[in-house]
C-alpha cells in the first residue's frame, strides 16, 4: 500500500483526508462499461452510488492500491466495473477482491464483467447472506488457528479495502460487522444513510426501519469514534464515509 510509506509523517486521519482527496490525474468520465451498466440499471429500476461518490472511491483506491478488496453488495457490477476499470488502467493486481450479493441472478451478471476483464484468477464472486457469510468466515479463521485444514475461507477473513453497500435499514449492522475484518491500516467505504424526514406511522413496517436503521447508525458512528477515525465526505448524490482503525 503506498499511502503506508507517507503515514509516518502524518497523522491517520490526515492520512485518510489525503485518500479522499479528489485525484485530478484521472479521468472523471464514466468507463464505458460502466455506463452501459448504469444504463441496465435504469432500465431494470434498480439504486447504485451516484457517479461522483463512486468516482470519489475509485480515486481513494487508487491511492491505497490494496492487495485485498471486499466489496459488499455488488449489485449488477456498476461499481465493480469502475474497480476493474481502473486496476486495468493502472497495470496492477490484487490479490484476491470478492465481491459479495445476495442475490444469484446478479451473480450471473457480475461473473460475465469478471470475464470481460479477464479478473478470474484473483475475483471470487460469493453468492449469499451475509450474516451467514461472516459466520461461516469466523468459524474457518478460528479452525485454521487450530491446525484443522478447511478449504478456502467464504470471504477473506482480512482485507486492506472493505466497501459496503446496503438498504439504510440494515447498513450499519452490515458495517459493524466488516469492520473487523479490516488488515491494519486499511479502510472501509460506504454511503451515510439518508435521513427519515417527516412523519412516519408506526404502523409503516419500512418507514419504521429506516427510522430504526438510522438511529442504528447513530450508534455505531458514535461507538467507533473511540477506535477509529471516520471521515465524511459529502459529494453529489451521497455522502462517502471512511473508517480507518486508531
Amino acid at each position: 500500500m503506498p499511502e503506508e510509506e507517507n503515514a509516518n509523517a502524518l497523522s491517520k486521519d490526515e492520512v485518510l483526508s489525503s485518500i479522499l482527496s479528489p485525484d485530478q490525474n484521472r479521468s472523471r468520465d464514466e468507463p464505458v462499461i460502466a455506463a452501459n451498466i448504469s444504463a441496465q440499471l435504469s432500465h431494470m429500476g434498480l439504486d447504485t452510488w451516484s457517479i461522483s461518490v463512486i468516482r470519489r472511491l475509485r480515486d481513494a483506491i487508487g491511492r491505497i492500491r490494496p492487495e485485498r478488496i471486499i466489496e459488499i453488495g455488488g449489485g449488477i457490477g456498476h461499481r465493480s466495473a469502475w474497480i476493474f476499470d481502473l486496476i486495468e488502467q493502472d497495470d496492477w493486481k490484487p490479490i484476491r477482491y470478492d465481491i459479495v450479493e445476495n442475490g444469484a441472478k446478479f451473480g450471473v451478471i457480475i461473473h460475465r464483467l469478471m470475464t470481460r476483464y479477464g479478473a478470474e484468477d484473483w475475483t471470487k464472486i460469493v453468492v449469499g447472506e451475509l450474516d451467514s457469510l461472516i459466520a461461516e468466515t469466523n468459524a474457518w479463521s478460528a479452525a485454521s488457528k487450530s491446525g484443522i485444514e478447511v478449504g478456502d475461507s467464504p470471504i477473506q477473513p482480512l482485507a486492506d479495502v472493505i466497501i459496503v453497500d446496503a438498504k439504510d435499514s440494515i447498513l450499519a449492522n452490515q458495517v459493524g460487522q466488516m469492520l473487523p475484518l479490516l488488515k491494519k491500516g486499511g479502510v472501509l467505504f460506504t454511503l451515510e444513510p439518508s435521513v427519515p424526514a417527516g412523519d412516519i406511522d408506526k404502523n409503516d413496517e419500512k418507514g419504521m426501519a429506516r427510522v430504526e436503521g438510522f438511529n442504528s447508525w447513530i450508534n455505531l458512528i458514535q461507538s467507533k469514534t473511540e477506535t477509529h477515525h471516520i471521515a465524511f465526505n459529502p459529494l453529489f448524490g451521497g455522502t462517502l464515509v471512511a473508517f480507518l482503525e486508531k
